[in-house]
C-alpha cells in the first residue's frame, strides 16, 4: 500500500501548485495590455490583447471562463516573484516528502515548453513524466514513481488547436534553447510531416493527438503547437478534462497532466494493445496498479465516475478494461471492482477452481473453511454454520457431523462459492463467505445459469 504523505506537506504542495499557477500566468501575460472575453457557443473565453507599435491589435488565448482565472485576471498586476520560495518548496518537498523529481533534462525541456505556453494553450503532458506528479496530487507516495524515462509525451485535441486562435513560439526553437543538437524527424508514413524531436542526449519528445475517426497511421496536424502529432486511439478519453499539477523541477513547473484516475483506466487499456514488448506492459501495468490502490482510498467517486463513463463506451472498452484488470494484484483488482460497484465477471476467462484441499471448521467464527484458486491465487471460501443449520440439516450435530454434511455437499458449495464470488458485489478482497440468506439466492441463480 503506498504510504501516506504527512498532511504539512500536502498542504505544502498546495501552495506551491497556486504560486505555479500565478507565477506561470504572470509570465505568459508580463507585457502591457488588457484581458478581454469572447463568447463561443454560449461559453465565455478570455484573450490578453495587447496593442503593438504599429497599432495593430494581437491576441493570445488565455482559458475558459472559471472562477480561478477570473482571479489570477485580478490579482494579475500585483504577482509577485517569488522564484526563491518556489524553489525552497520544492526542495522541501522532494527532500522531507521524498517526492519524485524529473532527471534534469527531461525537467529542463518540460520547462522550456511550458515557456513556449504549450500548457496554457491546453497541451497535456502524459506519459511516466506525468505520472511523476500524481504523488504530490494525492498525497501518497507511489512505488515507480521515481523511474525515470528519456520520453516527453505532449497530447492536444485537434480542436482544441484549432479553437484558441494562436500559435506559441517554434517548437524545435523552445528545444534547442535546452540542447542545440535536437532536431526534427520525419514522419515515418509521411516524410514532409514532423510529430517528435530527439536530441543527441536520448531524449525524445513527441506530440500525439486523439484518433476519434477510422484507423490510420498518418500524423494529424495542431496549429495551436505549429507541429504534427501522432494520433492515437483512446487518447481522447485520456485527456478529457486534465488536472493542474506541479513538476518538481527548479522552482516548479506548471502543467496540465491527465486526472491520476483517466490514467490508470487508459494504462489497463494500453497494456492489452502494446505491440513494444513486455517491458512497456509491464510499466503500464504497474502505474496502473499503483494508482488504483490509491486512488480507492483517495478518490472512490472519482474513480468510480470515470469507470462508468469508460465501460459505457462499448464492448472493446469492456474487454480491454477487463483483462487489464486480469493483470495485476488480486487484492487491487478486487478494491477496484468494490469502489466502482462491478463484478469479477466483467474479467475475461476468470474462474473459481476446487482441489481436493481439506476443510476444516473455525469455531471463532462459527464456519466451514475451503480453498480455491482464481487467476493463479489463493481464494478463502467459507459457508456459514447457520446457512449448513437451515438449508442442510446440521442443525444439532457436533463437528465432525458438519464437516460430514459439507462433503456430501461439497460440488454445491463449490458452485455456490464461484457464482458469488464472480457475480455478486465483491466484498472483502481474495475471499467469499456464503452465508444463510444467500443460499436461496445462488440456488435461483445457479438453476437459471444451467
Amino acid at each position: 500500500m503506498a504510504s501516506e504523505i504527512p498532511l504539512t506537506l500536502q498542504t505544502a504542495y498546495a501552495d506551491l501548485l497556486d504560486r505555479c499557477a500565478s507565477a506561470a500566468f504572470s509570465r505568459a501575460f508580463a507585457e502591457p495590455g488588457v484581458f478581454t472575453p469572447k463568447t463561443v457557443r454560449s461559453r465565455r473565453y478570455w484573450y490578453f490583447q495587447v496593442t503593438q507599435e504599429d497599432g495593430a491589435r494581437k491576441q493570445r488565448y488565455v482559458g475558459p471562463e472559471t472562477p480561478e482565472l477570473l482571479e489570477r485576471i485580478h490579482a494579475h498586476k500585483e504577482a509577485h516573484r517569488d522564484h526563491r520560495d518556489r524553489q525552497a518548496l520544492v526542495s522541501m518537498l522532494v527532500r522531507s516528502a521524498h517526492l519524485p523529481r524529473p532527471e534534469a533534462r527531461i525537467g529542463q525541456v518540460v520547462e522550456a515548453l511550458a515557456e513556449a505556453g504549450i500548457f496554457r494553450v491546453r497541451g497535456v503532458l502524459v506519459g511516466t513524466v506525468a505520472f511523476q506528479t500524481y504523488s504530490a496530487m494525492l498525497g501518497v507516495r507511489l512505488p515507480l514513481a521515481a523511474v525515470q524515462t528519456g520520453d516527453v509525451d505532449i497530447a492536444q485535441f485537434k480542436n482544441v488547436s484549432v479553437a484558441v486562435e494562436e500559435k506559441v513560439p517554434a517548437i524545435l526553437d523552445a528545444l534547442k534553447a535546452v540542447d542545440p543538437s535536437f532536431h526534427a524527424v520525419p514522419h515515418m508514413h509521411d516524410r514532409r510531416s514532423v510529430a517528435s524531436y530527439v536530441g543527441r542526449a536520448g531524449i525524445r519528445v513527441d506530440f500525439l493527438t486523439p484518433n476519434e475517426g477510422p484507423e490510420t497511421d498518418a500524423p494529424a496536424p495542431l496549429p495551436a503547437l505549429g507541429t504534427d502529432a501522432q494520433q492515437l486511439r483512446f487518447l481522447d478519453f485520456l485527456i478529457h478534462d486534465p488536472e493542474p499539477a506541479v513538476l518538481l523541477h527548479g522552482e516548479g513547473v506548471y502543467v496540465l497532466v491527465p486526472s491520476p484516475q483517466r490514467y490508470a483506466l487508459h494504462k489497463l487499456i494500453v497494456a492489452r494493445r502494446r505491440s513494444e514488448g513486455a517491458a512497456k506492459t509491464d510499466k503500464d501495468l504497474r502505474q496502473a496498479e499503483a494508482l488504483l490502490e490509491a486512488l480507492a482510498r483517495k478518490r472512490p467517486h472519482e474513480l468510480r465516475e470515470v469507470w462508468h463513463e469508460a465501460f459505457g463506451r462499448g464492448k472493446k472498452w469492456r474487454q480491454l478494461l477487463g483483462e487489464g484488470l486480469g493483470l495485476i494484484d488480486a487484492d487491487v483488482r478486487d478494491r477496484t471492482l468494490k469502489t466502482v460497484g462491478a463484478t469479477r465477471s466483467v474479467i475475461p476467462g476468470l474462474d473459481l477452481e476446487f482441489s481436493a484441499s481439506r476443510a476444516r471448521y473455525d469455531f471463532d467464527r462459527d464456519i466451514v473453511t475451503f480453498s480455491g484458486e482464481a487467476g493463479g491465487r489463493l481464494v478463502r471460501c467459507a459457508i456459514s454454520l447457520e446457512a449448513l443449520e437451515d438449508h442442510f440439516g446440521a442443525d444439532g450435530v457436533d463437528q465432525d457431523g458438519r464437516l460430514k454434511i459439507f462433503r456430501a455437499h461439497r460440488s454445491t458449495f463449490g458452485k455456490m462459492a464461484t457464482t458469488k464470488y464472480l457475480t455478486w458485489p465483491v466484498g472483502d478482497p481474495g475471499s467469499v463467505l456464503v452465508g444463510t440468506d444467500d443460499v436461496d439466492k445462488l440456488r435461483r441463480e445457479m438453476h437459471q445459469r444451467a
